[in-house]
C-alpha cells in the first residue's frame, strides 16, 4: 500500500526528510479495526517524532490523526456481535505512538480508542479533532479535575490558546463546565479566533501577563499551559490561586517546580498517548469521549477547529505541511486528504 515515511530522523529540510513509499498492508490485531484513511491532520508531535526518533529498521510512518472507513475487523471484534463497529462505518481517532501512523492508505487501530465520525463533517474536517479533543478533555477533567457543570465562579487561563488544543479546550470548558475562560493570543487574527471559539477574555502573551490579569481582576483557579511554559512559568505560579492547578503539554526546560510549593499548587502533565501506550484498564475512555465530542459537533454546541485544507497527501505536500506547522503560527488545525481517499 501507499505510505509516507522516513529512514532517518532529522530536520524537515534534510534530503528525504519524508518519502513516498510502498509497504505491506498492516496486520490486524484481535481488537483492531482496519481503516481506509480518507483524512488526516498535522500536529506538533508529528514534527517532534520525525526530528528525534529514527526507525529501528526500514521506514518509520508517522501521523496521529485520522478519519476514514472501516474495511476489516480483528478476530475478537468479528466474533462479537455487540462490538459496536461494522465494516463500512466511518470513524475518527488519534492513534498509538508505539504503532505505525496514519500517513498511509490503510491503518490498523485499537477499536477502543476510536469514535464514530461526526455526521455533519467531512473526512478531512473530522480528522482535525481527535488528538486535540482527547488532549483537551483529559487535561480539563483528568489533569485539572474540573467537574462537568460544576465550575460556576471559577476561571481557567489558557496559554497559547489559538492552536489546535486550545481551540477545542476553550469550547469544552465553556460547553461542559461553566468556567470563565481567559485565553492568551498575541496577533489580531489569533485574538479573533479564540474569541470565536468562545473565550470570555483575551490577553496578549507577548506582554507581561500579570498586569493584564490584574486589570481583569481575576485569579485563575486552573491554568492550561499549551506552549511557552518556560517563558511564563514564574508568572503562572505567581498568578495562580492558592491550591490551584496547572496542567501543561509542552516540554519545559529549567523550570523550578519548587516555586509552586508555597501556594500548594498541583502541577501535572497531559499526554494523550498514555492510555494506549500502557494499555490502561480504562483505555476505552478515549473512544467514549470522542463519541461525546461527535455528539456536540453534530448538535452545534462545539465548532470545527479546521482552518486550512492543504490538499492531497504526498511526501512533497506533507513536507510543506510540516514546515508550516513548525513556524508555530498555525491557527486551529491544518488538514489533508488521506492516501486512501
Amino acid at each position: 500500500m501507499k505510505a509516507i515515511g522516513y529512514k532517518k530522523a532529522g530536520p524537515i529540510d534534510a534530503v528525504n526528510a519524508l518519502e513516498d513509499i510502498e509497504v505491506p498492508m498492516p496486520e490486524l490485531r484481535p481488537h483492531d479495526v482496519m481503516v481506509q484513511v480518507k483524512g488526516i491532520s498535522i500536529n506538533p508531535v508529528d514534527s517532534k517524532i520525525r526530528t528525534n526518533v529514527s526507525p529501528e529498521e526500514g521506514y518509520k510512518i508517522i501521523g496521529y490523526d485520522a478519519c476514514g472507513t472501516i474495511t476489516a475487523l480483528g478476530s475478537a471484534l468479528a466474533s462479537d456481535a455487540d462490538c459496536g463497529f461494522a465494516v463500512g462505518d466511518d470513524v475518527f481517532y488519534s492513534g498509538d505512538l508505539t504503532r505505525p501512523g496514519t500517513n498511509s492508505a490503510f491503518h490498523c487501530v485499537d477499536a477502543r480508542i476510536i469514535g464514530k465520525k461526526p455526521a455533519t463533517l467531512g473526512y478531512e474536517e473530522a480528522a482535525a479533532l481527535p488528538l486535540t479533543a482527547i488532549t483537551a478533555w483529559e487535561l480539563l477533567f483528568d489533569s485539572l479535575g474540573a467537574q462537568e457543570g460544576g465550575e460556576d465562579g471559577k476561571t481557567i487561563l489558557v496559554l497559547g490558546a489559538a492552536g489546535g488544543v486550545g481551540s477545542i479546550l476553550i469550547q469544552l470548558a465553556k460547553t461542559l463546565t461553566n468556567l470563565t475562560v481567559i485565553a492568551t493570543a498575541s496577533r489580531p487574527e489569533t485574538q479573533a479566533w479564540v474569541t470565536k471559539m468562545g473565550a470570555d477574555h483575551v490577553i496578549d502573551h507577548s506582554q507581561p501577563l500579570a498586569p493584564q490579569m490584574a486589570a481583569l481582576g481575576v485569579v485563575p483557579d486552573y491554568t492550561a499551559s499549551l506552549r511557552g511554559t518556560d517563558k511564563n512559568w514564574e508568572e503562572m505560579v505567581a498568578m495562580s490561586a492558592p491550591r490551584g492547578k496547572i496542567a501543561l503539554i509542552d516540554d519545559p526546560q529549567g523550570i523550578s517546580i519548587n516555586l509552586a510549593k508555597q501556594k500548594a499548587l498541583s502541577i501535572c502533565w497531559e499526554f494523550m498517548f498514555t492510555r494506549p501506550m500502557f494499555d490502561m484498564q480504562d483505555i476505552a475512555y478515549q473512544g467514549q469521549l470522542l463519541n461525546r465530542v461527535r455528539a456536540m459537533i453534530d448538535d452545534g454546541s462545539v465548532k470545527s477547529t479546521m482552518t486550512k485544507h492543504l490538499g492531497s497527501l504526498s511526501a512533497a505536500s506533507l513536507i510543506a505541511a510540516h514546515k508550516e506547522q513548525e513556524t508555530g503560527t498555525v491557527i486551529g488545525k491544518n488538514v489533508m486528504s488521506g492516501l486512501g481517499a
